[in-house]
């Protein structure tokens, strides 16, 4: 589905590995709406000048994006029925819960969401 998006070619790699992984973990563990979310946070860190996305792990971006997903849809509270401790979702992607909560607030403030 990468290239639908208008990706910048330099970015279109980086991009189609970290939604590969927030694709898996949406499939295995959340929803189709989940992973349209990671999706379109994504695109919209590939279109920042300069993009963050270009540097780093992309396990650690992956992380970020679902994290920061599930915090604006209350993911963490177990009185939702789709929900899960914020330790499972960072165990998945090898990060402890402060590595991807930091990543998390860090892409909220680029992207001024929650």
């Amino acid at each position: 589905m990468g290239k639908t998006e208008q990706i910048p070619a330099t970015l279109q790699e980086r991009y189609d590995e970290i939604t590969g992984l927030t694709n898996q973990f949406c499939q295995q563990h959340l929803n189709e709406e989940y992973r349209d979310l990671c999706r379109r946070m994504a695109v919209k860190l590939c279109h920042k000048r300069p993009s963050p996305i270009a540097t780093g792990k992309t396990n650690t971006w992956a992380c970020g994006i679902v994290y920061s997903a599930g915090r604006v849809n209350f993911l963490f509270d177990k009185n939702q029925t789709l929900h899960m401790q914020a330790d499972e979702l960072c165990q998945y992607f090898d990060f402890n819960p402060k590595t991807g909560s930091t990543k998390s607030t860090a892409i909220m403030e680029l992207l001024k969401c929650g």
